[in-house]
């Protein structure tokens, strides 16, 4: 069966490079990815497959069936871009640029849609699986997507969190995905892929409002300098670094988005937004009652008002080994064992969040160089970062629902979830279940 869906592949090599390169010359951002959607879709309408669209406004939910129903299998890529205005393929209008290889994620599961339908494997597995891509990884423009909580179109700001809070992973048992990671030109490694690691950061983000008073700027004392508020505010979170522990590796990284409205005014609605990163949830929550109080402090020193909204950002990652061990066994079957490891690094992401309620696996695949996230960044062997990525992903579908899905019920059994939904949704997300 690996043989035969490996081969099919391969069959499509050329349609699914092309697909690649297409989403990354078209990146869109978070709940706006939509013409990234028309072109998955095409190809899952190519092979008469069902789905569902419109998923957390641009998501689509592709179920496929197994002779027998014994457990149910989620694979999963992203949509969505990040925003590096200085990238060859940045859009001229939002800046948006596949800088975190997202495009090969949502190809490389188009692929295991070819895989799994031409090869015919689905009528010899014992349980279903479900495709789905995913918007809204990156957590960035936190204003525009708080104005889509606020107008009702979404609950929350990440796309897994969003599609945990719509129901989407009910009935789903356990997911896999792969993320691209730098493997080649300067940063060459034989190492090619990872299954992924319990290391990492969570964070949760706030946007910040500075309300002080207009006047002209050249009579300042009629006015409150919400700038000068920020500013301070600014200045006090940096004088808290030194008692952010090293273990708890925390991050506090914010920008201005909007600073003022004209030079010859003083500035009265100063925007901030902010990650309060780190490893432990623990050290994420002091750190984030640090920087509040920092923040207010600011406001309190020229007497202006602080407004901060809490967003829930992405969780620490945690893992399943027995899950991690049937991903790496076919990351050796795919690159070989002197080309692939079974421990890697971790990141923020909110794949974190659908770990903590059931057994999750987000291995590294390569094929990219250049700086993640930056103007460098680059794919240049798409055959690691969408084809053999794709043969990873199906293969490991295989072995978990083979043979009764006797792998897949195993660790479905043998899970203890650290968070039921309605604990993640209340707990973490400050959402009634």
């Amino acid at each position: 069966m690996k043989q035969a869906a490996c081969a099919v592949i391969d069959k499509h090599a050329q349609e699914l490079l092309d697909l690649n390169q297409s989403i990354f010359e078209e990146p869109e951002l978070g709940y706006n990815e939509f013409k990234t959607a028309e072109k998955i879709k095409a190809h899952l309408d190519k092979l008469g497959l069902k789905y569902r669209d419109g998923v957390a406004i641009t998501g689509i939910v592709t179920p496929l069936e197994g002779r027998n129903h014994n457990i149910r299998l989620s694979i999963m890529g992203e949509l969505d871009a990040v925003v590096v205005p200085n990238h060859k393929f940045a859009d001229p209008v939002t800046h948006a640029a596949h800088c975190c290889g997202h495009n090969s994620q949502a190809t490389s599961v188009v692929g295991v849609a070819y895989a799994l339908k031409e090869s015919g494997i689905m009528n010899e597995l014992d349980g279903d699986i479900v495709l789905m891509h995913v918007p809204s990884e990156e957590f960035v423009e936190l204003g525009y997507r708080k104005s889509l909580i606020d107008e009702g179109k979404i609950s929350l700001l990440g796309g897994k969190q969003e599609f945990i809070k719509l129901g989407e992973f009910d009935n789903i048992d356990m997911m896999i995905m792969q993320h691209t990671s730098g493997t080649e030109e300067e940063d060459e490694t034989p190492i090619k892929a990872n299954a992924g690691g319990g290391t990492g950061m969570g964070f949760v983000g706030k946007l910040i409002q500075y309300i002080g008073k207009e006047s002209h700027a050249a009579m300042p004392h009629q006015g409150i300098n919400a700038l000068k508020a920020a500013q301070l505010g600014l200045q006090a979170i940096d004088a808290n670094r030194d008692t952010f522990q090293e273990k708890d590796t925390i991050r506090v990284h914010p920008i201005i988005p909007k600073g003022g409205d004209l030079v010859n005014v003083v500035p009265a609605d100063v925007r901030l937004e902010t990650y309060v990163r780190g490893s432990n949830t623990e050290a994420i929550l002091e750190a984030s009652q640090k920087v509040d109080r920092a923040l207010q402090a600011g406001a309190m020193a020229v007497g202006a008002k602080c407004i901060i909204t809490q967003l829930p950002g992405y969780m620490c990652p945690t893992e399943c080994d027995e899950l991690k061990d049937v991903v790496y066994d076919n990351l050796k079957y795919v690159f070989g064992e002197d080309h692939c490891v079974r421990d890697g690094r971790g990141g923020s992401t909110d794949a974190s969040d659908v770990a903590h309620i059931m057994p999750t696996v987000h291995m590294m695949i390569g094929g990219a160089a250049g700086v993640f996230h930056g103007e460098t960044y680059r794919v240049p062997r798409p055959d690691i970062a969408v084809l053999d990525a794709a043969k990873a992903l199906v293969c490991t579908a295989i072995d978990l629902l083979a043979n009764g899905a006797e792998k897949g019920v195993h660790i479905k059994e043998n899970f203890k979830p650290l968070m039921t939904k309605e604990e993640y949704l209340e707990k973490w997300c400050g959402i009634k279940a």
